[in-house]
Order: structure tokens, then C-alpha cells, then sequence
């Protein structure tokens, strides 16, 4: 483990060895069987994770029962209710491995730890964060203001091996189409 997290890291910001060796010991890391949850809709979201393998997804479920679909995690990327870590109010959100993964978790002081002895960090995560902003800012543009082709094959562009590692229903959710509208979308475009 931490090869995938060294890598992202050495992508944004420069850290020594020692540093880096440092970082390691403030993490958790931690193997998730495939549906299995890391954070469940009412616990406290007490880590944010790196997806050094697998894939995960954040999601909610609302009144009516229906899942809405936030965010897929692949490898390289990091998943947490960052409201829920940052504050310690329960979360809405449920986490779920959707491949057998491996994390690393890192709990909130350990996180204002590795930024106080650290400084390179505390610019990978103001990097990460913003770039996490613009990111949902885009997505909830395009929600409003695109079709629901132009989602999905934005999402195919972006993630081409999407469609092999996440079922159809659960790509529906994430564009906001029902799965008879990606259905009818995917034999218009195939």
C-alpha cells in the first residue's frame, strides 16, 4: 500500500522521504469487501479515505426510498462526508465499496496533525478541495443545464470503464435519469 497515495501526492506537491515515511504512520489502512460500508446515512463520518484500489460510492436515499448517487471513487481519489468529518454532525451520506478495495483512512486529528508537521499537505489538500469545488459546481451546472445524453457520455468520456465496473441502475442515478431513460439513451447512441 501507500504506492498510489505517493504517486498522487508527488502529481501536486514535492515531499522528502522522511516526510513521506512520517505520513504513512498517521494512517489506517484497511481492506473493504465488495458492498460493504465504510460510512453508513446517521454515523459520524470519522475518516476521509484514499481508494489506493477498488472503487467506491457515496450516496443518499431519500424519502421515497430512491438512491441518488454523489460520487463514484476509483483509485486515486478520496471519499468521506467532508461535513459530517469536518464538524462531527452525523452524515446523510452512505459510503459503499462497489469492488473489494484497499484504503487509507485518516481521522480528523491525525489530518490537522499531518498538516501542522507537514506544510506540503496542507497545500495538497487546499489543491484537492478546490479542485473538489469546481468539480461539484460543474456537475450541478450541467444537472441544470445539459441533456441527459450529454451527462451520460461526459461520464463515458471521463471514466471509460464506467459502464464495466458499475451497473446501469446506479449510472441512471448518478446522471438523475430513471433506467428506462438510460436504456432508451444507450440503443439511441449503440
Amino acid at each position: 500500500m501507500f504506492e498510489v497515495l505517493r504517486k498522487k501526492l508527488n502529481e501536486t506537491i514535492s515531499l522528502s522521504s522522511e516526510e513521506f515515511e512520517y505520513a504513512k504512520t498517521l494512517f489506517i489502512p484497511k481492506k473493504l469487501r465488495k458492498k460493504r460500508f465504510l460510512l453508513e446515512d446517521g454515523d459520524s463520518c470519522v475518516y476521509t479515505s484514499f481508494v489506493e484500489k477498488g472503487l467506491l460510492r457515496s450516496f443518499i436515499i431519500d424519502d421515497k426510498g430512491n438512491e441518488h448517487i454523489l460520487q463514484f471513487s476509483m483509485q486515486g481519489w478520496w471519499a468521506a462526508d467532508l461535513y459530517s468529518f469536518f464538524t462531527g454532525e452525523t452524515s446523510d451520506y452512505n459510503i459503499e465499496a462497489m469492488e473489494d478495495s484497499e484504503l487509507l483512512l485518516i481521522t480528523k486529528d491525525s489530518w490537522d496533525l499531518l498538516l501542522k508537521e507537514i506544510p506540503g499537505f496542507e497545500r495538497y489538500f487546499r489543491i484537492l478541495i478546490q479542485n473538489n469545488l469546481i468539480v461539484t459546481q460543474r456537475r450541478l451546472m450541467d444537472t441544470m443545464s445539459t441533456t441527459a445524453e450529454e451527462r451520460y457520455l461526459k461520464l463515458l468520456h471521463d471514466f471509460p470503464d464506467i459502464s464495466q465496473r458499475v451497473p446501469q441502475h446506479m449510472i441512471a442515478s448518478y446522471i438523475g435519469v430513471t433506467r428506462e431513460t438510460l436504456s432508451r439513451l444507450r440503443s439511441q447512441l449503440h
